[in-house]
């Protein structure tokens, strides 16, 4: 096997090392909640292309018979669920950052740190 024929799972380390770069270095709670997002569009792609079978076709037999090479549809499945709950997890993600941005006035985590400090 080449490298360069394996050109899906360069592509998602990328997405994961940007995503999980986002979350570590950036302050910004909606920056942060983005990058969850990507890094967990890179564990999706990663299931997607692992389930891929080249050659396969839908696990349907045939009335032939005959050797076919089928494909599992359980990794695409999950995946499928995976992404409803990644959108809902967002969306209730989005949602804290805003009932955080009403109560503090700011998204910045180094500034809420100092507002609670500063309370006590």
């Amino acid at each position: 096997m080449e490298i360069l024929g394996l050109w899906n799972y360069w592509v998602v380390i990328v997405l994961m090392m940007i995503g999980l770069y986002i979350v570590i270095a950036r302050d910004n709670l909606v920056k942060k909640m983005m990058g969850l997002s990507i890094f967990q569009v890179s564990i999706i792609m990663f299931y997607v292309s692992m389930g891929k079978v080249r050659g396969g076709t839908a696990p349907i037999i045939p009335e032939s018979g005959g050797d076919v090479v089928y494909s599992n549809p359980l990794p695409h499945v999950l995946m499928l669920t995976a992404i409803v709950v990644g959108i809902a997890t967002l969306a209730l993600g989005l949602a804290l950052v805003v009932r955080i941005y009403e109560a503090y006035g700011t998204v910045e985590e180094d500034e809420i740190g100092e507002l609670d400090r500063s309370a006590v």
